[in-house]
């Protein structure tokens, strides 16, 4: 006997609007509220416009300490200018720098930083800090996270409707997670406006779980804040210059040769040399963005 086909219908009386549930091929909208990010590209990309407040957003990087901050200070400094609260970041692996904070935003008294000595202990102060009135937002690394410590942290997150960050390595990546929305961030080069060759640093953004269709292709966004990236794009743009200068002929006297002049090829090793004695920090970060 073979097997009954099976097909799909819809209801021609079901709502076109039900909470909790969204179209596949569309992103998801509801009653989530959302912080916008700050990046123009990514709110597109995301249901709501923005961060989920209230929900779990999981950061996966392959080296801790790179894009962090960097992704989440302008959602933050917007957070922060509008409503009190504190910012707690649970074993964050490098120093924040309280005057970069300030410049992007972040009031340095604001941020409440919490070492921990264990995974457990992370995970019990970054719940802690959950559960607190008093706190706005929380930014937690945690490179080893169960799935059901996670879930503990999405609920405390969810009641005290909180912004909540976890950052882990690429490498769960496979694992399930109950994150609402999941971003894999790398290093990447944004060109800079009207040159082809200088470059700014940035970050590649990939969404790997969101309420609505996958996003094949990966975000472009600044890495750096804008001023500084501005100075190191100037910087590629006078090395670049530099190196075009020292490949072309030079003129150059040869006794041998008839009327004593001869051209000869300058190698742009030599050329440089008095350029980069006198270069400072911006200059080697230029060039090594570059390349």
């Amino acid at each position: 006997m073979p097997a009954p086909s099976l097909s799909l219908r819809i209801a021609p009386d079901l709502p076109s609007s039900v909470p909790g549930v969204w179209h596949a091929d569309a992103l998801g909208a509801g009653p989530q509220t959302a912080q916008p990010t700050g990046y123009a590209l990514l709110d597109a990309q995301l249901p709501g416009g923005g961060w989920p407040v209230g929900a779990l957003c999981e950061v996966l990087q392959p080296l801790a300490g790179l894009h962090e901050w960097q992704l989440v200070l302008p959602a933050l400094a917007q957070a922060t200018a509008r409503r009190a609260g504190a910012v707690v970041a649970v074993a964050p692996p490098c120093e924040p720098f309280g005057p970069a904070l300030k410049a992007q935003g972040l009031p340095p008294e604001r941020l409440c930083v919490v070492r921990a000595g264990s995974a457990r202990a992370a995970f019990w102060a970054a719940e802690q800090a959950l559960r607190c009135h008093g706190v706005l937002a929380v930014m937690a690394w945690l490179p080893q996270a169960p799935a059901a410590a996670l879930r503990r942290l999405q609920l405390a997150a969810a009641q005290q409707q909180q912004l909540l960050w976890v950052f882990r390595p690429v490498s769960a990546a496979p694992q399930a997670s109950p994150a609402l929305l999941r971003l894999q961030v790398q290093q990447g080069l944004v060109p800079s406006a009207g040159a082809s060759t200088p470059v700014a640093p940035g970050m590649q953004v990939q969404i790997l779980k969101r309420r609505g269709p996958p996003l094949v292709q990966a975000l472009n966004l600044p890495g750096c804040h804008p001023r500084l990236a501005q100075a190191l794009v100037a910087q590629a743009e006078r090395r670049h210059a530099a190196q075009m200068v020292a490949r072309a002929t030079v003129v150059r006297y040869s006794p041998a040769a008839p009327g004593g002049r001869t051209a000869q090829p300058v190698h742009m090793e030599s050329a440089t040399a008095g350029l980069q004695g006198r270069g400072h920090a911006l200059d080697r970060i230029a060039a090594a963005v570059a390349g």
